[in-house]
């Protein structure tokens, strides 16, 4: 099918080397006629504007925040083709580079609102940019009350599991920090940072909107990592500075990951006692006690 897609949008394909883990498209890097390689990538099931969100998002990135995405070849509702980039190297080094180009999107593009100009994709979920001038109610409504109705985390939380979740969202003020939004990625795990062949850092796959940019380094300090990455977040605060008690606040940014993941169907490893494990503070029987619980 890749093959196919690629050569009516006239890149001569001769074979695609297909990449796993995707679940909204099949993927790939594609070797042309003349011996160049680029990456692909096709939907599956019905056309939506999942591409064309991905490409605005990485040009955004590039323009307003100073970050190295790849060259877009061709976008269209059924094919998205970008420059070949190269897998990163998890050194020190690297981590460091790729700590200073966060940071540098991160103060470079301030905004008085959350969210963005359009609403974005998430996995194959909706990611609900509508903007909000609160970003307590635009993290709460947007990132985390959005996936309760959703039918796996229905059935993953019972009613007070629910309810803990709805007082948590509430008590938000008293546990994040006011902080002015950016422009952040929005999906920023590992297996998104690559680089470029002289070994620059890259970022693929963004869920953009403007928040808080604390969310950005939840997805690194709460997913695997590398031991190198423990560099990324040294420099980072070196150069863009965090608040007193980050690091007790990255599981609770985290929460839109997890609850994402039970949507999706893909927690096979405990994100829903994760999201239990940060919301039982919040359980009619203990009390909700802010900041309890949370790390």
């Amino acid at each position: 099918m890749l093959v196919e897609r690629l050569r009516e949008a006239g890149f001569a394909a001769e074979e695609v080397e297909e990449a796993t883990g995707g679940v909204v498209a099949i993927a790939g890097l594609a070797t042309l006629e003349d011996g160049t390689q680029v990456f692909a990538k096709t939907l599956l099931g019905p056309d939506r504007d999942v591409f064309t969100v991905e490409s605005t998002g990485l040009a955004e990135l590039r323009r307003h925040g100073g970050v190295n995405t790849p060259d877009i070849l061709w976008v269209s509702p059924r094919l998205l083709v970008l420059e070949r980039m190269q897998p990163r190297r998890d050194t020190e080094h690297f981590w460091e580079r790729l700590a200073h180009m966060v940071a540098a999107l991160h103060t470079s593009t301030p905004s008085d609102r959350f969210g963005w100009h359009r609403d974005g994709w998430l996995g194959r979920m909706c990611q609900d940019n509508t903007w909000e001038t609160d970003g307590h109610v635009f993290f709460a409504e947007r990132r985390i009350l959005r996936w309760l109705p959703e039918p796996l985390v229905e059935a993953a939380f019972d009613r007070e599991e629910r309810r803990a979740l709805e007082r948590l969202c509430a008590a938000l003020p008293e546990l994040i920090p006011p902080q002015p939004p950016c422009l952040t990625h929005g999906d920023l795990w590992r297996e998104n940072i690559v680089a470029t062949a002289d070994g620059a850092p890259v970022l693929i796959d963004p869920a953009v909107s403007y928040t808080w940019p604390e969310t950005d380094l939840s997805m690194l300090w709460c997913s695997p990592r590398p031991s190198a990455a423990e560099r990324f977040f040294a420099t980072y605060r070196e150069v863009a500075g965090l608040q007193d008690g980050w690091k007790e606040r990255m599981p609770l940014l985290h929460l839109r990951e997890l609850l994402s993941t039970i949507a999706h169907g893909a927690d096979t490893w405990g994100a829903a006692e994760a999201v239990r494990k940060i919301s039982k503070p919040f359980r009619p029987a203990g009390g909700p006690t802010p900041g309890v619980g949370l790390s």
